[in-house]
């Protein structure tokens, strides 16, 4: 379990490294990123641009956790495995890497309104960041509350003391914002699991079910369904219908 989630980690620091570095340079164009200390030794403007991209870079993981369609899309991708029977295949980094890569596709408008209503302007010097950073999380924040259910949101505000003034919109706290967003996505992906793993289980029963009539009861079940649910999801063109229905749901 340790391993796995170093690995996810791993992957989400590197894939998100490179997304961000691409972006950054798209938007910076041909100009050259220089730091200037200035004639007396202190950091200037873009310097301290620099530690701020470090910064969101550090934090770039948790960022794709809990504000994106990441934790959904993965939680399904994993369901998937486990209903076909698969324990390392694909591996944790290729269904990581194809979650990440989803959620740069379904995220992409929200990226781009964040970059262009926040972060640009604050590379451009034209806004200070505390105007920067409320900006650049607008769009988060509809994205979130437009995907959450209503009634983990009311139920996580009740514990709150001033939880009875918290509307669900884009203004709510963060602080409920984001775990009932969290929460709320996790309960769809059971959702679209458990309709996923009924075929699977469909053929196992099926095969236990031959098994047994045919006497064959120290034969595992598991593994004479394999092939056939193989056989299933690649004549269903699992992998692209899985995608598209998931990416469809967030259109």
């Amino acid at each position: 379990m340790k391993r796995n989630l170093l690995l996810v980690n791993r992957s989400i620091c590197v894939w998100l490294t490179i997304v961000v570095a691409v972006a950054f340079a798209t938007q910076a164009g041909a100009q050259e990123f220089s730091i200037d200390l200035g004639e007396d030794g202190s950091l200037t403007a873009r310097s301290i641009q620099l530690l701020l991209l470090i910064t969101v870079l550090s934090i770039a993981p948790g960022i794709a956790i809990v504000a994106t369609s990441f934790p959904f899309l993965v939680t399904v991708l994993a369901i998937l495995r486990q209903g076909i029977g698969l324990q390392q295949s694909p591996p944790n980094m290729l269904l990581v890497s194809l979650a990440l890569f989803l959620t740069y596709f379904v995220m992409e408008p929200t990226f781009t309104a964040a970059w262009q209503s926040g972060i640009a302007p604050f590379l451009a010097e034209s806004i200070d960041l505390e105007t920067a950073i409320p900006r650049a999380l607008q769009p988060f924040r509809e994205f979130m509350a437009a995907r959450l259910d209503a009634d983990t949101f009311f139920a996580l505000s009740a514990l709150r003391p001033d939880g009875d003034t918290f509307n669900l919109n884009p203004d709510a706290p963060l602080s409920v914002l984001v775990p009932s967003f969290l929460l709320s996505e996790i309960a769809s992906a059971f959702v679209i699991g458990f309709l996923i793993f009924l075929p699977f289980l469909i053929i196992d029963l099926v095969v236990a079910a031959v098994l047994m009539s045919m006497g064959m009861m120290m034969v595992p079940p598991v593994i004479v369904s394999l092939p056939f649910k193989l056989a299933f999801f690649v004549v269903a063109d699992g992998w692209t219908l899985i995608a598209t229905s998931l990416v469809r749901g967030y259109f």
